[in-house]
């Protein structure tokens, strides 16, 4: 590690290794039995997952102050809450986020399923539980996975539409970074921005969680850890902020290079398989602080964060992608 003087850093923030140096606390990667701890996940992705780094943790907006779009984070948080930990779950993640970005396409999605289902109406989950039973893919069909897929999915879970409209920027910056990586899937993800950009021009930007929006703001420990990374960072040459992908202070992530673009096609064209998804048994979620209209909106200074806890699966229930029925029993 590259030299950093620690004289000024609270004892609080620091360990003594076996060699009688001294480090920063070791840091706790996010509990994956609670996924919407979005605060952990922040402090976890600023040193281990911003732009420009190897490991890149996709859709995060990031500014040049290491403040963190709560939007996007809570997207993220959805989109991976949804998947079962497997070699495809990037894959499966990324299908999300594009249904993410292509505002009102989920609320299309369950007023077709109202009028398919009249006696099986869809009641979008509210309070301080939820349910989340996760998908899981053969990893040799993960590629089949399609937005039908997903939407299929984010019904049969009963996500909240808000939740998804909120998501939308999320899908906005998983796009833009997307465009500035080589990618096997680019022409994919120019259909979805110009679909995105034919229902913007419709519906406007969708509302946000009062209680989730705005940019988090860096902690006193986020501080120092980032001392010590960027020392790294710059003994190894890494140019984090040089790959442009930081958002300028008060940059509104909606609105960048991607909103001023001109479609290159035209309608995105419908894409499904028949694949088998098997919904792992529910998953419990303490979502009070992501219920948006019943709790009180949060100063950018001072998130609360909702506890998750999961239950352990027993089984797995499998239905076939892309019909409009779903599994209802919870195993």
């Amino acid at each position: 590690m590259a030299f950093v003087e620690r004289l000024h850093i609270p004892a609080h923030y620091l360990r003594t290794k076996d060699d009688g140096t001294t480090a920063l606390r070791v840091m706790r990667a996010p509990d994956p039995k609670k996924p919407f701890d979005l605060e952990q996940l922040a402090q976890y992705v600023l040193i281990y997952g911003r732009p420009g780094l190897e490991n890149t943790w996709q859709g995060i907006a990031v500014d040049f102050a290491y403040r963190m779009h709560w939007r996007t984070l809570f997207g993220f948080a959805l989109c991976r809450a949804l998947c079962t930990n497997s070699a495809g779950k990037t894959t499966l993640v990324r299908r999300f986020a594009l249904v993410m970005a292509q505002l009102r396409l989920y609320r299309e999605a369950m007023a077709a399923y109202a009028a398919a289902n009249p006696t099986r109406p869809f009641v979008a989950q509210y309070g301080a539980d939820v349910e989340i039973r996760q998908v899981h893919i053969p990893d040799d069909q993960v590629q089949n996975f399609s937005d039908n897929d997903a939407i299929h999915v984010l019904i049969h879970n009963r996500i909240p539409p808000d939740w998804v409209d909120h998501a939308y920027m999320y899908g906005v910056v998983y796009l833009k970074q997307q465009f500035h990586q080589p990618t096997m899937s680019l022409d994919v993800f120019r259909d979805v921005n110009d679909e995105r950009l034919q229902r913007l021009s419709v519906y406007g930007h969708p509302p946000a969680i009062p209680h989730w929006d705005g940019w988090r703001e860096i902690s006193e420990e986020d501080r120092y850890r980032l001392l010590f990374k960027r020392a790294d960072e710059v003994a190894a040459q890494i140019d984090t902020e040089g790959v442009g992908l930081y958002y300028y202070i008060g940059m509104d992530p909606n609105v960048g290079p991607l909103w001023k673009r001109t479609p290159a096609h035209g309608t995105m064209p419908v894409v499904g398989s028949a694949i088998n998804v098997a919904l792992t048994d529910s998953v419990m979620v303490d979502a009070t602080a992501a219920e948006g209209l019943s709790t009180p909106p949060k100063t950018e200074s001072a998130p609360q964060p909702p506890a998750i806890n999961i239950v352990q699966p027993e089984a797995a229930t499998t239905t076939e992608a892309g019909r409009s029925q779903t599994t209802t029993g919870m195993g």
